[in-house]
């Protein structure tokens, strides 16, 4: 049995539980708060963030990139033609530059602020950095979206999918970061539709219907964010 300790608007969470999802992989969730700094936590994962996972008889796995490469090597053939990660080396490059771009990139300039901002710190001490939202730090992560979503459909607007012909990891990693800020109503899909269509692709898969499914108290989801056809 496969453990994921997580948090459900973590964005690198997100992109691992798809990652599962696709592989078909039956996983126990467990939600962690990283601003508590529990021990037994730091022990698995020193840096102290998530997601990290656990396979029984096996040391844990840290990082969204790290147990994205080992679920790859250690189940990753099993998936024959719908390996996430394809098998030419040039293109597994572009994979994981992509998918870097947005567990790196995307996550430093808009998803993390935004879930930082607006979900994690209503649940923080002040002692731990809660308080209210910076709105300073929201409004650049608003306006740095917007690049990243032209980015986005350039991308797809020459390729079938954002690394390629086929559906891979970073397709998974720019939706699971863009989901977090959709929820809150913060994706200007309006100004791309090549974009928003990539992304009613992904979102329509089997794999993403539990993530349509979370809910943070207090704050609800935008109208849309459920919506298979928005």
């Amino acid at each position: 049995m496969l453990t994921l300790l997580q948090h459900s608007f973590c964005p690198h969470s997100r992109y691992i539980r798809l990652v599962l999802a696709e592989h078909g992989l039956e996983t126990r969730l467990v939600e962690e708060k990283t601003w508590e700094r529990r021990e037994a936590f730091l022990e698995l994962n020193p840096a102290g963030a998530t997601p990290v996972l656990v396979e029984e008889g096996h040391p844990p796995v840290p990082g969204a990139a790290v147990i994205a490469e080992y679920l790859d090597e250690t189940r990753g053939a099993g998936l024959r033609e719908q390996r996430l990660l394809p098998q030419d080396p040039i293109a597994r490059v572009e994979v994981r530059r992509l998918a870097s771009w947005f567990n790196d990139k995307f996550f430093a300039e808009v998803s993390g602020p935004m879930v930082m901002e607006r979900c994690y710190k209503r649940y923080m001490r002040m002692e731990q950095g809660g308080g209210p939202p910076d709105t300073d730090t929201i409004r650049a992560a608003r306006v740095n979206i917007r690049y990243h979503l032209a980015y986005i459909g350039w991308l797809v607007r020459t390729r079938n999918w954002l690394a390629g012909e086929d559906m891979s990891y970073a397709d998974l990693a720019a939706a699971a970061h863009l989901s977090s800020v959709d929820y809150l109503g913060d994706v200007p899909w309006s100004e791309d539709e090549a974009a928003k269509t990539w992304y009613a692709r992904v979102k329509s898969r089997p794999s993403f219907r539990p993530l349509l499914q979370d809910a943070l108290p207090g704050v609800p989801a935008a109208a849309a964010y459920a919506n298979l056809d928005f």
